[in-house]
């Protein structure tokens, strides 16, 4: 395993996903080291830029969640420091991290995604909820894992629904709610995993459901025939939209009609007991441990 050198797996960090990061970091640190690679953590990227500086890494298996891992932060600086690192570039891990942009540019290139509205601090609340309607979602901007996320069936309940999304720095999306089938599709080197059909135990796939209930339902394909095939392909496109590359996962609403809505992108999706690449690797025949080494292999030589 020569090739790859010494593998930093940064985890942690600071952002509001830090626990999920440590957790993921540590599966995926094992299975590294369970296929011989030369693989070490580092928490942080304060402590990374020391071990490189020392000369102690030569790649960057990125695995922190939420600001800093997925904003461009990291990349821009393993780019100046001339390090490969796996996920996307700076470009793409910005954008992605950003719902609103994100959606702009889906708009602008026809890709389907949900009607939303730009709230700021101080803004009618009322005006975007107009233009959006009930139900709807509201949600901070640049936070994942349903970090700060609300779902708004009645107007006298979207205030409290800003204040807790408010929380956050940062734009506030009030998006429309699709009531449907909730799917993933995983991306791996460019070509899409089978899609995940998430059935939660209660309403709604939030933080408790993604990753400490074990009620949580998952079918794998999420759709069959000619539905899978043209939603890998739409998952695809708007991956690569968005200047995506390596892996990660959109996550995707189908409507009554069987038309799918696009939410968001995660470039640095997790990787813990319940995550949800994983599970679609295996339907395609590749275990953990193998899914861990195929990211990192596309760190090597990767055009940002």
């Amino acid at each position: 395993m020569t090739a790859f050198g010494r593998v930093a797996v940064v985890l942690g960090g600071t952002s509001s996903e830090r626990e999920v990061s440590l957790n993921s970091g540590a599966n995926v640190l094992a299975a590294l080291q369970r296929r011989g690679i030369d693989a070490i953590a580092i928490d942080g990227i304060p402590a990374l830029l020391d071990a490189i500086r020392a000369g102690s890494v030569d790649r960057v298996f990125n695995i922190l969640h939420g600001r800093g891992g997925e904003d461009g932060v990291l990349q821009g600086a393993l780019e100046s420091l001339g390090v490969p690192y796996t996920g996307s570039g700076v470009l793409g891990s910005a954008l992605t991290m950003d719902k609103v942009r994100t959606k702009r540019v889906w708009q602008a290139l026809d890709i389907p995604t949900p009607k939303f509205a730009v709230l700021h601090p101080g803004e009618d609340v009322a005006a975007a909820l107009a233009t959006v309607g009930l139900p709807a979602i509201v949600k901070p901007s640049r936070e994942g894992s349903s970090v700060g996320v609300t779902r708004v069936f009645q107007a006298g309940d979207v205030q409290a629904a800003v204040d807790l999304a408010a929380r956050y720095d940062g734009e506030l999306l009030v998006e429309q709610l699709i009531e449907g089938p909730e799917l993933t599709v995983g991306i791996l080197d460019g070509a899409a995993l089978p899609s995940i059909r998430i059935v939660p135990p209660g309403e709604y796939y939030d933080y408790h459901a993604k990753y400490i209930s074990d009620d949580t339902q998952y079918f794998c394909p999420g759709l069959v025939g000619e539905q899978e095939t043209a939603l890998r392909r739409l998952c695809e496109r708007a991956f690569d939209a968005v200047g995506a590359r390596g892996w990660g996962r959109i996550d995707v609403m189908q409507d009554a009609t069987g038309s799918f809505y696009l939410l968001e992108v995660n470039t640095t999706p997790g990787m813990t007991s319940h995550s949800l690449v994983p599970k679609a690797a295996r339907v395609a025949g590749i275990d953990f441990d193998e899914l861990c080494e195929r990211i990192l292999r596309t760190s090597l030589g990767a055009a940002r």
